[in-house]
């Protein structure tokens, strides 16, 4: 194990009540659930050993049953062992109110939440987490305010909302939700949650970058040829076609998750680790992203939709015939995007985004492309592979850096070698979960790994010259590609027709 020259320690969290809006939902199981029994359980005590959980939702479910469904999620989703001592003890924090569609159901919240501090001492520090549909966040918040239930921003106990994406499904829609969040909530109070973010990979750029003279010396137009940004999944749209045939792949995954990732790889320095210096840094990258005008979008913007093929040795369905799908939506599954950032350090250099469903594997890898060297020596009749510095952001966490080396023998033989870091073997076990992770900065109020609201805006301002012309312009192709392969000949195309190629992740 390597010595740790310098550690900022994670603080356990103060004492609060996490109540979980749609706790019935699809999300609180897999994810929050999961989370929080970590960050409570035997080993990681991060959650205060006084602080609740409650879960609010639309139907009547026995509290037994709650926590019977919470202890499934944690057996089949958690990382961490479940011991019999620990679920108790997390069980026993474990509280359900039904009634989030009834008319008193706020009402009712808060009279629950002040019974629920006064029988375990707690403080009134309160985190909302908006586990429901993006159309019902509005109402939400409105309701949250008419029961009293949201504290100033500098009272002695703090409110906190946590808001998942999508944040709107244009510029429009996040502009009116980002409004009305903030008529209500002080942004200093707002978490708007990209899970992303929270993988250890990811935050790691931040280490890689900026504690390594090597890499940052290296980081910039003189050195780097083009980066590749590929978040690759192997499931189709299962059970969520209700949501994703009205979304697609730029809505649900550029507009955050990757957009999110662009900034943290081409970001400046930040003054300080503050959130709001990185916040900042952050923002100027969008900021300097070289508008896509109707014009650009044939040429620098593929999308396409999977038809029938083999993933994973299993047969797997066309798009087309997904319970819930309606062909006239003209939903996207994949997008391949081609961008620049007009600033000093990354002016000319090319960033080419991909995402799709129903590919070979499931994958996300940041890859930076270093430039040719020159054809005077060892390449003099023909050109060697760049070197490329490869972050495994899932699921094989950690990262890669690919050189010519020589090959043993008598004869000049080079061939690319691969110096290869694995997270889980190097340090010891798997790394926290990404929500795990998140949970635990609302709790403690770091808003580091959240997104501003000027970043929610910026990323939508955009994007939205792409679904103006795919909405108006009737000849901008829908392209298909087999499930089970790396999308379409179109997404090919485009980096090819710069003389580059797609890295396999």
């Amino acid at each position: 194990m390597p010595d740790l020259f310098s550690v900022v320690k994670a603080q356990p969290a103060p004492p609060c009540t996490v109540v979980i809006l749609g706790a019935s939902g699809d999300l609180a199981r897999r994810k929050l659930m999961p989370a929080l029994y970590n960050l409570r359980a035997c080993g990681h005590g991060m959650m205060d050993a006084n602080s609740a959980v409650l879960g609010f939702a639309r139907r009547p479910i026995a509290l037994d049953q709650f926590r019977e469904g919470a202890r499934d999620a944690a057996e089949r989703f958690s990382a961490v062992e479940i011991r019999e001592k620990c679920w108790a003890e997390f069980a026993s924090v474990l509280h359900y109110l039904s009634g989030l569609d009834k008319p008193d159901g706020f009402r009712l919240l808060r009279a629950r939440l002040e019974e629920l501090e006064a029988d375990r001492g707690l403080p009134p520090n309160r985190i909302f987490y908006l586990s429901i549909p993006p159309d019902a966040i509005l109402d939400a918040v409105d309701k949250l305010h008419e029961a009293g239930l949201i504290s100033a921003p500098g009272a002695p106990h703090f409110t906190r909302l946590v808001v998942e994406k999508p944040i709107g499904h244009d510029l429009a829609s996040a502009l009116a939700i980002n409004r009305a969040i903030t008529r209500c909530f002080d942004e200093s109070q707002i978490f708007r949650i990209d899970h992303y973010l929270g993988k250890e990979t990811v935050q790691n750029l931040l280490v890689l970058r900026f504690a390594n003279t090597l890499f940052e010396q290296l980081w910039n137009n003189r050195h780097v040829d083009h980066v590749q940004i590929t978040v690759a999944e192997s499931e189709g749209v299962g059970s969520r076609a209700d949501y994703y045939d009205t979304a697609g792949a730029l809505r649900d995954m550029v507009q955050n998750h990757m957009l999110q990732l662009l900034s943290l790889i081409a970001m400046e320095p930040p003054v300080s680790l503050d959130a709001g210096a990185i916040r900042d840094a952050k923002i100027n990258v969008l900021n300097a992203l070289r508008p896509l005008s109707a014009a650009d979008v044939p040429s620098q913007v593929v999308r396409a939709r999977y038809n029938a093929g083999t993933v994973g040795g299993e047969p797997a369905r066309a798009y087309a015939g997904e319970a819930g799908v309606e062909l006239a939506r003209g939903t996207e599954t994949f997008v391949a995007v081609k961008v620049f950032i007009d600033d000093w350090r990354w002016s000319g250099v090319p960033f080419y985004l991909r995402t799709g469903k129903r590919l070979a594997r499931r994958a996300s890898e940041i890859s930076v492309h270093f430039k040719h060297v020159p054809q005077v020596l060892f390449n003099r009749h023909g050109g060697l592979p760049a070197d490329v510095l490869a972050l495994r952001i899932q699921p094989d966490e950690g990262f890669s850096l690919e050189v010519m080396a020589k090959r043993p023998g008598l004869d000049l033989a080079m061939s690319q070698v691969k110096m290869n870091l694995h997270y889980a073997s190097e340090f010891g076990g798997p790394s926290p979960e990404a929500y795990e992770r998140l949970l635990l900065d609302v709790m403690a109020g770091d808003r580091t790994l959240f997104i501003a609201e000027q970043q929610v805006e910026k990323s939508w301002q955009f994007l939205q010259p792409v679904l103006d012309a795919w909405r108006n312009d009737p000849t901008i192709p829908l392209a298909e590609y087999p499930a089970g392969g790396w999308g379409p000949k179109e997404a090919d195309q485009l980096i090819g027709a710069d003389g580059r190629a797609w890295r396999e992740p």
